[in-house]
């Protein structure tokens, strides 16, 4: 049950924003092995001028920022997947917008189960809910 929220400065437009939640997506499923059904992506366009980075507005730079959050149930993925994802996101997100800062960062949030949850339900308690799988058979 992952929740993505990107906050960016390219500037707001309906098709960026359609690739950008559709690939986002993609990538937290494909990486992080998260079910698509249960995947949600906050889009938050930001003016460059509000930006700074190292004390200097972002838009005296010419350049482009994001901050990519997603949050995931605690131990649900392991330091490998992790880095994975925050590699191939920032390939991603520099491939789209352009000319990036290097201080634009990716972060993986894990919660823990008791914590984090939908529809007023915490992940523990899916969890416990969900019929156990028989075991395979290997006869």
């Amino acid at each position: 049950m992952p929740f993505v929220t990107l906050q960016y400065t390219a500037p707001a437009d309906a098709a960026l924003a359609a690739r950008l939640a559709s690939e986002l997506a993609d990538l937290v499923c494909a990486v992080l092995r998260k079910d698509p059904l249960r995947t949600s992506v906050l889009l938050r366009p930001a003016d460059p001028a509000h930006w700074f980075i190292a004390g200097r507005r972002l838009a005296d730079t010419g350049r482009h920022a994001f901050r990519l959050e997603v949050t995931v149930t605690d131990e649900t993925n392991t330091r490998a997947e992790k880095q994975r994802f925050q590699r191939e996101a920032f390939a991603l997100l520099s491939r789209l917008f352009g000319d990036i800062h290097p201080h634009s960062n990716v972060h993986v949030i894990d919660c823990r189960a008791a914590a984090y949850g939908y529809g007023g339900i915490s992940q523990e308690e899916h969890w416990s809910r969900t019929p156990a799988q028989p075991a395979p058979d290997r006869t």
